[in-house]
């Protein structure tokens, strides 16, 4: 039994609906790679997964340290400073503040 197989075991199935073209894509590559379109949706829903938890994780933690109180830069002037990034007039890089 190899990798792809082994892994297969473990997991549950779920269907999923694909726009044609989407599905058209997802054939040709699995016939490309000569891995199963199982598989590489499995791959592909694993990835979209771990990028949007650490996403998630990341916006929670800032909003639990915007309510904390805790020193921090307004949004108005990270933007601007960033905004003024390559131009002759750029600016130092604002400090935090307490609220």
């Amino acid at each position: 039994m190899d990798t792809e197989q082994a892994d297969m075991t473990k997991s549950a199935m779920m269907t999923v609906r694909l726009t044609p073209e989407v599905r058209d894509k997802l054939d040709a590559l699995a016939r490309d790679t000569k891995r199963s379109k199982a598989y590489l949706a499995s791959e592909a829903i694993a990835s979209y997964i771990d990028h949007n938890a650490w996403q998630i994780e990341e916006i929670k933690k800032g909003l639990d340290e915007a309510r904390s109180g805790s020193p921090g830069v307004p949004h108005d002037e990270v933007a601007k400073w960033v905004r003024s990034w390559g131009t002759d007039q750029e600016l130092p890089r604002p400090t935090a503040k307490k609220s």
